[in-house]
């Protein structure tokens, strides 16, 4: 009924109107119908938000703790852990007060020599928990180089830790004491860990395959990892010393 009104009246127009005016009119209400028909825009990601103001730990605590942070300090403008945990893989690590779901999350970082560390993702506080990679898959930190046991490729810089390998023929690491630019995008189990401006790891979660490898892995004896689509981010303590700066994050629609 409607569009048989709107068409008699641009026959009304069109005999009482210039040409120019009928063209106007009817051209006009066609945009109206078509806008109110479109579907809304693209929702666009929200604006970068700091996780580390280079002053404090302000935004930060303690893995499973509310007292003080004794293992992590800023010196000149960086997030430095001081490697306390006497190589301990769990003990020391610090998350964000904030829960994130899909994010890009950006950061720079550099490590000691022989250094271990890492960074998680949807991250579950709870005691039952010892460490954030019980729940939290890890962009895995390490010097490839000089560290003093043979590493699988899972365990390599950039790798997600234990189930995905960083692509080498893409990859480049900077040598030990010199910063690497790291980023995660995580869009509703689509996963890319990128390194040095170079896209290293790319993968689905919930395949056939991302399945297999979780369940026959090491992630076989915690059957809460990644259970969570939605969680803290956390950095690790594993013993060494590694350095942090121009952390910042963007949630995405």
């Amino acid at each position: 009924m409607k569009t048989l009104q709107k068409t008699t009246a641009c026959l009304v127009l069109m005999l009482g109107l210039p040409l120019t005016a009928f063209l106007f009119s009817c051209g006009r209400q066609g945009k109206e119908t078509q806008q109110a028909t479109e579907p809304a825009a693209t929702e666009k990601p929200s604006e970068w938000i700091s996780l580390f103001d280079g002053v404090g730990l302000d935004g930060w605590k303690a893995f499973n703790h509310s007292g003080p942070i004794g293992n992590w300090v800023v010196v000149d403008g960086m997030l430095t852990c001081l490697g306390k945990t006497g190589g301990a893989d769990m003990g020391g690590d610090i998350v964000t007060l904030r829960d994130f779901a899909n994010f890009e999350l950006e950061w720079e970082w550099k490590i000691s020599p022989g250094g271990n560390s890492g960074l998680m993702y949807h991250v579950i506080e709870d005691t039952k928990y010892r460490a954030p990679y019980e729940t939290g898959p890890e962009y895995q930190l390490i010097d490839d180089i000089g560290f003093p046991e043979t590493l699988e490729d899972w365990q390599q810089a950039g790798a997600n830790y234990a189930m995905n390998p960083a692509d080498d023929s893409k990859k480049k690491l900077m040598p030990v004491g010199e910063w690497n630019h790291s980023r995660i995008i995580y869009d509703d189990g689509r996963v890319q860990h990128w390194l040095n401006g170079a896209k290293i790891v790319d993968f689905e979660e919930r395949t056939r395959a991302w399945e297999d490898e979780r369940t026959a892995g090491k992630w076989k004896d915690f059957p809460d990892y990644k259970i969570a689509n939605r969680g803290r981010i956390a950095l690790q303590d594993h013993g060494d010393q590694a350095w942090f700066r121009n952390i910042r994050i963007r949630e995405l629609p």
